[in-house]
């Protein structure tokens, strides 16, 4: 874990070309729209693939369609296979799926209470008190402070459950544009309220 500002998130799934990436990218679409240029200051977002067989490609071509539709950047992207190193630096670690969940804690045990399935993250989230969470300012220290605090809630909500089999995000790879807007839809379902708790207007 990082321990210092910015607060750090990672997107895991598969491949890193489409899932994740678009995890990613919509991400820090959302963190614009609230801070605008401050967005690099306050959170850092990046993503990768428990899989290392399109490390350095470019997101896949659906997927970036999608990404820009949304108003987000699919361009200087480029896949990477998931290091420890990786989750050793992220504050919340954020899968596709629960079997990618596995991946993740067994490369580091110690990453459990800031691992989730992105779709747990979202559902467990609504049950979060943020009034409850460090007050918001547009600083650094504060949104790391407060992010550190609002993963801790979520993991307390969680109380050791695993995952609901319906929280995995389909892989939407080969099918066509209309899976990857669903699909798309759902990461936005989770990252939507995941950046207003973090940076509350």
């Amino acid at each position: 874990m990082t321990g210092r500002a910015p607060f750090s998130v990672l997107h895991v799934c598969m491949g890193n070309i489409c899932r994740s990436p678009m995890a990613e990218r919509l991400a820090m679409r959302a963190v614009r729209e609230r801070v605008g240029d401050k967005a690099d200051d306050l959170v850092y977002v990046s993503s990768g693939g428990t899989g290392g067989w399109h490390a350095g490609e470019e997101m896949n071509p659906p997927a970036a369609r999608e990404v820009r539709r949304r108003g987000g950047e699919d361009t200087g992207f480029a896949a990477r296979k998931l290091l420890g190193e990786h989750v050793d630096a992220a504050d919340l670690v954020l899968a596709a799926t629960a079997e990618q969940v596995e991946y993740i804690l067994e490369l580091r045990p110690d990453a459990a209470g800031r691992t989730f399935v992105l779709g747990e993250f979202g559902r467990l989230l609504s049950e979060v008190n943020g009034a409850a969470l460090p007050p918001y300012a547009p600083a650094p220290d504060l949104v790391y402070a407060r992010g550190v605090a609002l993963v801790e809630a979520v993991d307390q909500a969680r109380d050791g459950q695993p995952p609901l089999a319906e929280d995995d995000l389909d892989d939407p790879w080969g099918r066509g544009d209309a899976f990857f807007a669903r699909v798309a839809d759902e990461i936005d379902a989770t990252l939507q309220p995941l950046v207003a708790a973090l940076l509350p207007a």
